[in-house]
């Protein structure tokens, strides 16, 4: 389960943001996370609250925001957009897809005290 480690990433981004921003409590944290990244939305909201358990952010509520998968196709030669990995292009049916968009995961935006 990769979710864990992502919730310790996130853990350890937010205690840097709290050094450098001076806040002391967590209350809410938007993480954006492409279709893409093979994240497990309620795994990951498993792993967020026991993670953040004891710390800064310990209840905070996690709103998980969903981006969509964007891909380039070679052979047709236009953006599109894709919902897995390895899906056939929308348009022409070609694989030959290269992914542009869609397959990270990143803090958006985080509610402070």
């Amino acid at each position: 389960m990769h979710e864990m480690s992502l919730a310790e990433g996130v853990l350890l981004l937010i205690e840097d943001a709290a050094r450098d921003q001076n806040f002391h409590r967590v209350k809410k944290v938007w993480l954006e996370v492409g279709q893409l990244a093979s994240v497990e939305a309620d795994a990951m909201r498993f792993c967020f609250d026991a993670v953040m358990r004891d710390s800064i952010a310990d209840g905070a509520e996690l709103e998980i925001v969903e981006t969509p998968g964007q891909a380039w196709c070679m052979k047709c030669s236009r953006a599109v957009e894709v919902r897995v990995l390895l899906d056939a292009c929308p348009l022409c049916g070609s694989h030959q897809l290269q992914v542009t968009g869609g397959n990270a995961l990143r803090v958006k935006e985080l509610e402070v005290e």
